[in-house]
C-alpha cells in the first residue's frame, strides 16, 4: 500500500480544511454525457461535504473536455497549483491514446512520462496525488482510441514506480462488461468512450472506496446510492 493512504487519513483525521482538485479531460468535466444527472466529482463533492461533513472543505473540478496530459502541465498553475490542493486526483488518456484528430499520434512511454511528471508537480506542493486509468471504450466504434489498455497500463506503471494512489477504472470497467456483447459495458456507456449517469456513479464509488472515503451508518446516503445506480445499468 502507497505512503500516501495513510497520510490523507492523517489529514482527514487532524480536522483541517481540506482542498480536493479534480482534473483530467472530458470524463472528468462530466459534461452533456450524463444528461443532467451528477458526474463523479460532483458525488465526491456530496460524500465529502455532505455524508462526511466536511463542510469546510473545498472540492474543485478543473478538468477540459478534448484535453491531453501535456496540456494539463502547460496550464498547471490554472488547473492545479493556484487552487492550493491537499489532494489531486487526474483522469486523462482517453485523449492521448487517440490516433486522429489534430494532436500528434504519441506514444505510451511519451504519455508515461507526462503522467509522471504531473506527480512531480503535485508533490512539490506538498499535495497528494491520486491517479485513476480511463475507463474501458467500445474500439470498434472508436477504433482511433484502439490503444486505450496501453495508457491504462502506462499509468498502472507509474503509480507503481511513483508509489502514488491508484484507482483502476479501467479493471472496473472490463470487469463489468465481461459476458457483454463485445465485452463492452453498454449500461455504464453514454457512446463509445464517455461513461453514463450509471458509470459516473461507478466511477465516483471506485474512488470512495480506493481512498476509503466512508461514512457513518446515521449519514451512509452516498454510496449505498451509487451501488444501486451501478447495479441496475448491469
Amino acid at each position: 500500500m502507497t505512503a500516501d493512504l495513510p497520510r490523507l487519513h492523517d489529514l482527514l483525521d487532524s480536522g483541517s480544511a481540506l482542498n480536493w482538485v479534480c482534473t483530467g479531460d472530458s470524463i472528468t468535466h462530466g459534461l452533456s454525457h450524463t444528461l443532467g444527472a451528477r458526474n463523479y466529482v460532483d458525488h465526491l463533492h456530496e460524500l465529502i461535504r455532505g455524508d462526511l461533513e466536511r463542510v469546510q472543505d473545498v472540492v474543485i473540478n478543473t478538468a477540459i473536455s478534448g484535453w491531453r496530459v501535456v496540456q494539463l502541465l502547460e496550464d498547471f498553475d490554472r488547473r492545479v497549483a493556484d487552487w492550493h490542493p491537499h489532494v489531486v486526483t487526474l483522469m486523462i488518456g482517453t485523449n492521448d491514446c487517440s490516433t486522429g484528430g489534430a494532436f500528434p499520434v504519441i506514444e505510451p512511454v511519451e504519455f508515461a512520462a507526462s503522467v509522471t511528471e504531473f506527480v512531480a508537480r503535485v508533490r512539490a506542493l506538498d499535495a497528494i496525488p491520486v491517479l485513476q486509468t480511463q475507463p474501458s471504450v467500445d474500439a470498434a466504434n472508436a477504433p482511433e482510441r484502439a490503444r486505450i489498455a496501453d495508457f491504462a497500463q502506462a499509468v498502472r506503471d507509474v503509480a507503481s514506480a511513483a508509489d502514488v494512489i491508484l484507482v483502476d477504472q479501467f479493471a472496473r470497467f472490463t470487469a463489468v462488461g465481461e459476458g457483454r456483447q463485445g465485452g463492452i459495458p453498454w449500461g455504464l456507456m453514454n457512446d463509445p468512450f464517455h461513461p453514463n449517469a450509471a458509470g459516473h456513479a461507478l466511477l465516483a464509488l471506485d474512488i470512495a472506496e480506493t481512498l476509503e472515503l466512508t461514512a457513518g451508518p446515521e449519514r451512509d446516503r452516498v454510496l449505498p446510492l451509487l451501488r444501486t445506480l451501478v447495479h441496475a445499468a448491469r
